[in-house]
């Protein structure tokens, strides 16, 4: 085989068709795009356009908001944690931060945090540092002899320059 040799399979390539050729080529006149006017040009935008009455989407209530305070916390279960420790992705004996979990792959993502949530036992005594637990995880880890830390993460306040006059 050479590549000067080489061609596509039959009937895997055809020549284009030439649009706007007269009515006889069968793609004449309009260019098989059918209508003249705003619909035949490109970057028509008149999906939720109604003729001039007001929109659908326009016409139903608002609802809800996004807070932009509102934090975004990794939530990690107390029966994850332990299956990290059983498969000695994680070191029951050191500190459990937000970097450990990250490094273990136990969280793809720290956002603003780790949260533990319960529902689950667990044997391993941990030491845990998280922004947030439920009652139910700090319960479950206290229980096996680990103690778990609340630990806020601080925002810096923002030092505005005044305005030269």
């Amino acid at each position: 085989m050479k590549l000067n040799s080489l061609k596509p399979n039959k009937g895997a390539k055809h020549n284009y068709k030439r649009v706007g050729r007269g009515i006889g080529s069968g793609k004449g006149k309009t260019s098989g795009v059918g209508v003249k006017g705003q619909k035949a040009r490109s970057g028509v935008a008149i999906k939720g356009f109604e003729g001039g009455q007001m929109p659908l989407y326009m016409r139903l209530p608002k609802h809800g908001f996004t807070n932009i305070f509102g934090k975004e916390y990794a939530t990690v279960t107390v029966v994850r944690l332990q299956q990290a420790v059983d498969k000695g992705m994680i070191d029951a004996k050191g500190t459990i931060d937000a970097d450990t979990l990250l490094k273990a792959k136990v969280i793809s993502h720290k956002r603003d945090g780790i949260r533990i949530i319960g529902g689950g036992a667990i044997k391993a005594k941990l030491t845990i540092k998280a922004a947030g637990a439920t009652k139910t995880a700090s319960d479950a880890v206290s229980k096996a002899g680990g103690s778990l830390d609340i630990v806020k993460k601080e925002v810096k306040p923002v030092v505005r320059k005044k305005a030269i006059k």
